[in-house]
Parts: C-alpha cells; sequence; structure tokens
C-alpha cells in the first residue's frame, strides 16, 4: 500500500468497467476531484488537498493502472483499456460513488490528460477544470518535432508496440522513473526521500499499466481529440492552465493551443518546476481556489 495523506479518509471506489480506484477523500463543500501525474500517485497533491479540505470537499484518486488502483492489463497497441475516454469515467463514477454528480476537476500531467477528456466527455458532471502543464494529446504531438523532441523520448519509447517498451523499463525501473524525478523537478527538496520511494515503488510495480497508459495517448486518444476538433467540440466551463514556458522552449503558443479548445480560459506561465503541486503549494492552491470562484 502507498503512503497516504494524514487525516484524509481511504476506500477503493468503483470506476468504470469493474475497476476500482483507491480513492483518498476528506472535507466538506463545494468537491474537487485532483488527479495526479506521471511517474506519481494521488500523494503528489497532499498539500493542496489538504488546503483545500478546509472548505471543499476533497476527492484524490489514484488513476487506473497506477498506485494502489486496479491495473487491467491491455493487450493490444488500440487497446481502449487506457483510454482517457476510459480514465475519465472512472473518474465520473468514483465522483458519483461518494455521492457528487457534479465536482471541479483539476489534474496534472497523465492527470491533467484524464481531467481535459472528461471535460469534453461529461460536461454535465465538470463544474470547472484545471490542467497543470501539459498540452492536449492532439497539440503535443504536434508540437513535438525535429530535434526539441528529444525532451519526450519517454512519449515515443512507449507509443511502441506491446512488449518491448516493458521489457526495457522494467530492466531499470528505479532509473528510468527516478530520472524524470530528477529532471524535471524545480526543487528537488519539494520531493522528500520517502516519497521519492514510494513514487518509485508504486511504479515499479505498474510497469505494463503505465506503459499502456503512455501508449493510448498515441493511438485511441488522438482519434478522439481528431473527432472532437472535427466537430467543433469545446470545453465551455470555466478552464484554469498553469504551465512552464514550453512555447519558448520549443516554439509555439501554448496560450492560443488551450484556447483553440477553451474560451473560458485563465491560461497562466509560471516560473516553478513542473511538480508544481509539490513545489508551490500555495499558489497552486491559490488558482485552484480563483478557478473556483469563476
Amino acid at each position: 500500500m502507498t503512503a497516504r495523506i494524514p487525516s484524509f479518509e481511504y476506500a477503493s471506489l468503483p470506476g468504470s468497467g469493474g475497476v476500482r480506484l483507491n480513492v483518498a477523500y476528506a472535507g466538506s463543500g463545494q468537491p474537487i476531484v485532483l488527479l495526479h501525474g506521471f511517474p506519481q500517485t494521488h500523494l503528489m497533491w497532499r498539500h493542496v488537498a489538504t488546503d483545500l479540505a478546509a472548505d471543499h470537499t476533497v476527492i484524490v484518486p489514484d488513476l487506473r493502472g497506477y498506485g494502489d488502483s486496479d491495473k487491467p492489463l491491455a493487450v493490444a497497441s488500440d487497446d481502449s483499456t487506457y483510454a482517457k475516454r476510459t480514465m475519465a469515467a472512472d473518474v465520473v463514477a468514483v465522483a458519483k460513488a461518494l455521492g457528487h454528480d457534479r465536482f471541479a476537476l483539476a489534474g496534472h500531467d497523465r492527470g491533467a490528460l484524464v481531467a481535459f477528456r472528461a471535460g469534453l466527455d461529461h460536461p454535465a458532471a465538470v463544474s470547472h477544470l484545471a490542467c497543470l502543464d501539459v498540452l492536449p494529446t492532439l497539440d503535443m504531438w504536434d508540437v513535438m518535432h525535429g530535434t526539441t523532441a528529444a525532451v519526450g523520448f519517454h512519449l515515443y519509447l512507449m507509443a511502441q508496440p506491446p512488449g518491448l517498451p516493458e521489457q526495457l523499463i522494467s530492466a531499470s525501473a528505479d532509473a528510468f522513473f527516478g530520472h524524470f524525478l530528477d529532471l524535471w523537478a524545480g526543487r528537488p527538496d519539494a520531493i522528500p526521500a520517502p516519497v521519492r520511494q514510494a513514487y518509485l515503488d508504486a511504479c515499479r510495480a505498474a510497469v505494463p499499466s503505465i506503459v499502456a497508459d503512455y501508449r493510448a495517448s498515441a493511438t485511441v486518444d488522438v482519434e478522439h481529440d481528431l473527432a472532437d476538433r472535427a466537430a467543433g467540440n469545446l470545453l465551455r466551463m470555466p478552464v484554469t492552465v498553469l504551465q512552464q514556458d514550453w512555447g519558448a522552449a520549443l516554439g509555439f503558443d501554448a496560450a492560443a493551443r488551450w484556447r483553440a479548445w477553451a474560451p473560458d480560459l485563465d491560461h497562466r506561465t509560471v516560473s516553478f518546476g513542473h511538480f508544481m503541486a509539490e513545489e508551490a503549494p500555495e499558489a497552486v492552491a491559490s488558482s485552484l481556489r480563483s478557478l473556483l470562484a469563476r
């Protein structure tokens, strides 16, 4: 069992298709669901979740395939088991199991892609949406090109057919996942040694499902984004995006990319590192409170 957020209750709750998610929850009031990123678990929200629980109902699951949630087997490259559409349905089901048909939703990294899909697929359920340090899947692939794409080598590795990526990563799991924890951290002390070890332990036990999550973003997730773009589907709720200055590094306008999906957008370029909920929890909590007031 992974480490826990102090003062939060825990339960194994039903997602979609019989999958059960490990979920932490606390507080009362307007509900908000917080979704973690890679290579982490729900524990990355420990500071922000505790802050928000003072006046909100806060729900913090491990995504399917991560942490202590179920890790169903994906058997093919085009399998929908880890499609963000499927993972978004998990989130809606978990919130409903706790009595909430409508809720705010914030995601970081992989969790932000799930949140993005939930906002498109379940607009009646998602009242407000926040996405931290990510681009929508379709836009991510659009901007990755040339030598600058080397920064995303893991995206291409885990997009390969089942077999080789899992074998390579499993052979050196701690070095692989630890590489990102070290490289992406603006403040290494924001992830103390016991938390870092909890992340590595959880990822080491979940290599096939983590790879399947990424593989879906090179296959079925792209198909879903393309269909929404062709249909003109948009995020109609208030949206906040917190993002490092990727545009300056990779040569694109991040705010414009997001605005094409979200007309009611507050896009903020931030100075802290990728793991912002741990590096600058007060700023992240403040931004979420501002979003919820819109």
